[in-house]
């Protein structure tokens, strides 16, 4: 049985329905259950917590840096809070959907969490070939691109490769399901998903581990940090007014500012810089077309009254 009688500070390095995980200064993980009703701490939150027999009681989440979340036009599902940075991993096949990835670019932008694109499965030549070309305007947008065989036969390089970008950082790790988020977790963290596992079945939630967020240590000083979240098929922006939308998506937000108009939607309007910088070549300074696209549906999308 645990013994406190204050309120102490944790880590939130779990988060399984209402349940949570939190560890504590020394390292001892201890699940908590919410004060109310919802739960309002997610993983990489500082909480204040006290004990309840074998338990515990979150009592409060301290301040946040920062939240990265998605919203739809029902509810709002949140990610992990207090990033350094987010890696989206796509992969090379199956085709990664470019809305997916520019709808998680923008969440992390809106948040002011760095982003870094990594891109699996560079051992498929052909397929690799395509899906870096079609990344070619991230990469003029500024934004690291990682090329990464997670299931190569150096596993260390990979492992080094990332570890250049994660050194000393907390970082979300996000992407769809098939993009190889188990390997990668598991090539950085030996055991971690089987450990998942042990903490599931310790909360009894009758779960899969994919449903649950959780932190991982990379290094035993504890200052290297991943967290796993599930795979996800939508990623609504419904938190982000549309005229905010453009100065979300760098390549877009690079002209903006030079409309005819101060309130130009970048739609239809005469004189519009960004329309003007839409054409299908690699200048740094253009905007691709399906870049536009994306941005064409999202505004509409998030400018669409409610439907319920």
């Amino acid at each position: 049985m645990i013994e406190q009688t204050t309120r102490d500070v944790g880590l939130v390095v779990a988060s399984h329905g209402r349940h949570v995980v939190v560890e504590t200064p020394e390292g001892r993980r201890v699940i908590c259950h919410p004060r109310g009703k919802k739960s309002q701490a997610v993983v990489g939150d500082r909480v204040l917590w006290q004990a309840s027999r074998d338990e515990g009681t979150v009592e409060k989440v301290v301040e946040r840096r920062n939240l990265l979340y998605r919203q739809d036009e029902i509810r709002t599902k949140s990610f992990a809070a207090n990033l350094d940075q987010v890696l989206v991993l796509v992969a090379a096949d199956p085709e990664f959907s470019s809305s997916q990835l520019a709808r998680a670019l923008i969440a992390a932008e809106d948040a002011q969490i760095t982003p870094v694109i990594a891109l699996n499965k560079s051992d498929l030549a052909e397929p690799f070939a395509r899906a870096w070309s079609r990344l070619g305007p991230y990469r003029r947008m500024g934004y690291a691109v990682l090329p990464l065989a997670l299931r190569s036969d150096d596993p260390e390089r990979q492992r080094q490769l990332l570890l250049e970008r994660l050194q000393g950082r907390t970082t979300l790790v996000l992407g769809p399901s098939g993009a190889g988020k188990s390997t990668l977790i598991n090539l950085l963290v030996p055991g971690a998903l089987a450990a998942t596992g042990e903490i599931s079945r310790a909360l009894n939630s009758g779960k899969h581990t994919t449903t649950s967020t959780n932190w991982y240590w990379v290094d035993e000083a504890r200052t290297t940090a991943l967290i796993d979240s599930p795979g996800f098929q939508e990623f609504g922006l419904h938190h982000i007014p549309p005229a905010r939308l453009a100065g979300l998506m760098p390549d877009l937000a690079a002209h903006a500012g030079a409309c005819r108009f101060y309130n130009c939607s970048h739609l239809h309007e005469p004189g519009c810089d960004v329309l003007a910088a839409v054409r299908d070549d690699e200048a740094p300074e253009s905007i691709a077309p399906h870049r536009h696209q994306i941005y064409r549906d999202l505004y509409a999308e998030l400018s669409a009254p409610p439907r319920y």
